[in-house]
């Protein structure tokens, strides 16, 4: 993998190596960066980052998925934008290290990721975990995991332009194999929630043409910050549904549905928690059903695709499946979680019926929850 990339590209072996994973939601979109709460889960994919650290302060970056690219930049400069897109993110951590007065070097760096791009899985915050992870340990920063998930975040809000919250760093971080993790994105606490052992994570991916509309998820994001101003409080964790009903007359409609929303969503992701530890898959099923029609009638933010494969799992399990879309929305990746004997049946329906009614092939995972960020300095 990265370690047999690094080997090939610069022709000696690495000094360590790092990785940390995609994620998926169960539930809770859109509330992370409203201090809410969320219920992630890792992914068995990874990015993988292999390292050997440099005399000067060059910092050369090469791509599995980008074979015929080189990225280098100096480690003292102040950040400019790569030509790069996937390259952009290695700048942007070393931008958002040095902002906070972490001094990096001169490294080589091999990246390897098998995490599906622009599907709502983090690829991303995969990226940016294991080079925060890579780098901590190259330098010998000590640096504990919040910290590393706020500076990924910070990546991001600063030099990247998405003001995504901290839940996909935070996942990345901190998974628990075998677990979803309750974040509380307020004050970073975390606890592990199993999942039924006899549970599939089935992730459907629609093949829906998606990009991340940061404009989009930009400006929902303002539309929770407005709510917020209207209502006298630092974030919608403050809120009620009775305060949002009090100030409905100063908000915009869009403000109002997208604070309903959060404060929806909050409620679901503990009631979900809850359902999760009693092995209940039929208050899981509900309590996912709720969120996506939320997310396509209050946040706006399903498109037929996933409305689709949503619809078709349901028609086809029932009470024993529970699916949503999943991710930054307007495309992506629908989730579900059922029973592992039933999962041929699952697959066999969105087979029969996705393509008919949409014109589009969806790719299926049939995935297990993973771990968080791993290092290992011996390459």
């Amino acid at each position: 993998m990265s370690v047999t990339l690094f080997k090939q590209h610069f022709g000696v072996s690495p000094q360590g190596t790092a990785s940390a994973p995609g994620r998926v939601n169960l539930i809770g979109e859109f509330t992370d960066y409203n201090d809410g709460w969320v219920l992630p889960c890792a992914l068995q994919f990874r990015c993988h980052v292999a390292w050997r650290r440099r005399e000067d302060n060059t910092i050369t970056a090469v791509s599995r998925e980008y074979p015929d690219q080189i990225d280098n930049f100096q480690a003292c400069d102040d950040y400019q934008p790569s030509n790069l897109p996937w390259a952009n993110y290695i700048r942007a951590i070393v931008a958002a290290l040095q902002s906070e007065g972490y001094v990096t070097k001169g490294i080589d760096l091999a990246l390897w990721s098998d995490v599906p791009q622009g599907r709502g899985l983090s690829s991303s915050a995969a990226l940016e975990i294991a080079l925060l992870g890579a780098l901590n340990s190259a330098f010998d920063w000590n640096i504990d995991g919040a910290k590393i998930a706020k500076l990924g975040q910070l990546s991001e809000n600063a030099y990247i332009g998405c003001q995504c919250g901290i839940m996909d760093q935070l996942i990345s971080t901190k998974a628990q194999p075998g677990a979803a993790l309750l974040l509380d994105c307020q004050s970073l606490e975390a606890s592990s929630v199993t999942i039924p052992g006899q549970w599939s994570i089935v992730i459907l991916d629609s093949n829906y043409p998606r990009k991340l509309v940061d404009s989009e998820y930009n400006a929902r994001r303002a539309d929770c910050e407005a709510a917020c101003v209207a209502m006298a409080i630092p974030s919608l964790r403050a809120a009620n549904t009775e305060q949002l009903a009090a100030c409905r007359d100063k908000l915009t409609t869009q403000q109002y549905l997208r604070a309903a929303h959060v404060l929806g969503e909050n409620q679901r992701v503990k009631t979900t928690a809850a359902a999760l530890q009693q092995a209940d898959l039929a208050a899981v099923a509900e309590q996912l059903a709720q969120g996506h029609n939320s997310l396509a009638n209050r946040y706006e933010v399903t498109v037929p695709a996933t409305d689709t494969l949503v619809a078709i799992a349901k028609a086809e399990l029932g009470n024993r499946v529970a699916a949503r879309q999943t991710g930054g929305g307007f495309g992506g990746a629908v989730v579900c979680l059922c029973h592992r004997d039933d999962v041929p049946q699952l697959l066999s329906a969105v087979e029969r019926n996705y393509t008919q009614k949409t014109g589009l092939k969806a790719t299926t995972f049939v995935c297990e929850a993973g771990a968080g960020l791993e290092v290992n300095n011996n390459g």
